[in-house]
């Protein structure tokens, strides 16, 4: 037997663990399950699009990540971004504010403004957001262990400017179970972690109904080690987790799971990940609906940003990346998402420049007007090999979040760092066949120079005068503001914390007052600790 026999008969398994044949008929398609999930867009269960005519009426969301520096350096990137056609922004913030410490603390030395936009108190925000139309351009908040204090630094901000807060759309991250899992942006443990997912649910559910205070994240868990098929199911377990949390306190599914929503990866194979999300469409709708009773459709309805997918770029030949991120965009586009955003050609070196990130939003604006990515719903639907992956794919899924509850679920297993080491071992093996060559990466493992070149990548550099200028105007601040309604306003979020009651009035009191990220998080930290990362080998 030659050496092409043997290669057509031997299988391929896609990441998932999905074993993939050379021909699908429709056989293949009643055998994974039928046509039963399928139905139309815009009805249960949602699996070809929670609209019924999606990008036709309206294309997507393009929310480029963006944030560096000091806020009037974000604002700056914000206004370019919306002049060149951008239709939401993404916020990035620095690492002190990700872990709720101050700009003028020692332990920020060094990272103040360096990988997204440093924030101490609503003044910061004011600035952030001078001149930009809350009501048109819609602001996702990439913040988990301080998100609490970001929302409310947030709504504060747009009930100052006089924005009606109980119709003012955005999102927060604010998906601390997979922080644990994979970024490690946490402060406190995980019970009470959980808990301040679940103040934010709750009062925003009260007073800013239209505001999306969850996004649960299982871009970060893909990024991390997991495979295409965990990314989905461990996102579903952590948003059940979160629902279950905001049921206990007496709402019903129908009064808050509408305003969740998902930030999901898009590097990989093409089939593979449009049919992940069309299966995960159905799963979520099927997960609302029977377990939890929901009666309203938007409240099964998967509503996502498809984001990618850093994972997946390379450092070696960054121009390629380029044509990745355009792979990644019709991905996105074809799987049926609300909102994309790519990664720039140079994020697997620096801070994307202007020139990238236009590049990036170019190539979004191209399957728009150009490639007919908008003209019809779902139109890999009715392909044998698709509904029968879809099928496949969403079993994979409802077999993981099944040995997740064996296993005493996911808040257990976080806790335990269960779930962080299989996904780290994944990491590691994959790693390791890239290495070898098992797994194929264009310009890493094959297709290489013989002599590399240099990379045309402008470095984004590290701003020591942006990190003076924040520490400064941190000191006017705390000099100019009225210092007994500050120290009022955290001794009632100190009181709330201690008491078990919902911290978000206290937080936005505290907010109000011109309390600072590391005051309000200080106060927390005293009554709810911090957070330990359990080791396992």
């Amino acid at each position: 037997m030659n050496d092409r026999a043997r290669d057509e008969l031997k299988p391929v398994i896609n990441e998932s663990g999905i074993e993939v044949k050379p021909l699908y008929t429709a056989a293949d398609v009643e055998a994974s399950g039928g046509l039963d999930m399928v139905g139309q867009p815009g009805e249960y269960p949602f699996t070809r699009g929670i609209h019924r005519l999606m990008y036709r009426k309206q294309p997507w969301t393009m929310r480029q990540y963006a944030g560096f520096g000091n806020p009037a350096d974000t604002n700056q990137r914000f206004k370019y971004l919306i002049a060149n056609g951008q239709t939401g922004l993404n916020v990035a913030f620095d690492l002190p504010t990700q872990i709720g410490l101050d700009s003028d603390d020692p332990q920020a030395e060094g990272e103040i403004g360096r990988v997204g936009m440093s924030v101490d108190t609503l003044r910061d925000f004011e600035v952030a957001f001078d001149g930009i139309d809350l009501d048109r351009i819609t602001v996702s908040l990439t913040i988990n262990g301080a998100a609490a204090i970001l929302i409310a630094m947030y709504l504060a901000m747009a009930e100052k400017r006089g924005y009606d807060v109980r119709k003012l759309r955005g999102t927060a991250q604010n998906d601390i179970l997979k922080e644990f899992i994979g970024r490690g942006t946490w402060v406190f443990p995980v019970e009470p972690s959980i808990r301040l997912v679940g103040d934010t649910i709750e009062y925003c559910a009260e007073h800013a109904p239209k505001y999306s205070p969850v996004s649960v994240c299982g871009y970060h868990i893909r990024e991390s080690g997991a495979n295409p098929a965990q990314e989905m199911a461990y996102a579903f377990c952590i948003a059940k987790a979160y629902a279950d949390e905001v049921i206990r306190r007496g709402l019903h599914i129908d009064e808050f799971a509408g305003r969740l929503s998902y930030n999901f990866n898009i590097f990989g194979n093409i089939f593979e990940q449009v049919c992940k999300f069309r299966a995960g469409r159905g799963l979520w709708a099927k997960i609302m609906k029977e377990e939890y009773k929901a009666e309203k459709p938007g409240s099964m309805w998967l509503r996502m940003i498809a984001a990618g997918g850093g994972g997946g770029l390379t450092f070696e030949q960054p121009e390629v990346n380029i044509v990745r991120g355009a792979y990644y965009a019709l991905i996105s586009a074809l799987s049926g998402t609300q909102t994309m955003a790519l990664c720039s050609y140079d994020e697997a070196y620096t801070i994307p420049t202007e020139y990238s990130a236009r590049i990036s939003l170019r190539t979004m604006q191209l399957l728009i007007e150009e490639m007919g990515l908008t003209e019809t719903v779902d139109p890999l639907a009715g392909s044998w090999y698709v509904e029968t992956l879809t099928n496949q794919m969403r079993q994979k899924m409802e077999e993981i979040m099944a040995e997740v509850d064996a296993q005493g679920g996911i808040v257990k297993l976080v806790a335990e760092g269960a779930i962080q080491a299989r996904v780290s071992a994944q990491a590691y093996q994959m790693q390791r066949d890239i290495e070898s060559g098992k797994f194929r990466k264009v310009g890493v493992n094959c297709y290489r120079n013989e002599q590399e070149e240099d990379h045309p990548v402008e470095f984004h550099p590290y701003q020591e005068e942006d990190a003076r200028q924040q520490i400064a105007a941190l000191g006017r601040i705390r000099a100019e503001r009225d210092q007994p309604r500050v120290d009022q306003a955290l001794a009632r979020l100190s009181a709330d914390a201690a008491a078990g009651r919902n911290v978000m009035p206290a937080l936005v009191e505290a907010v109000k007052a011109y309390a600072t990220v590391g005051e309000m998080t200080g106060e927390m930290v005293k009554v709810f600790g911090r957070y330990q990362e359990p080791i396992r080998f």
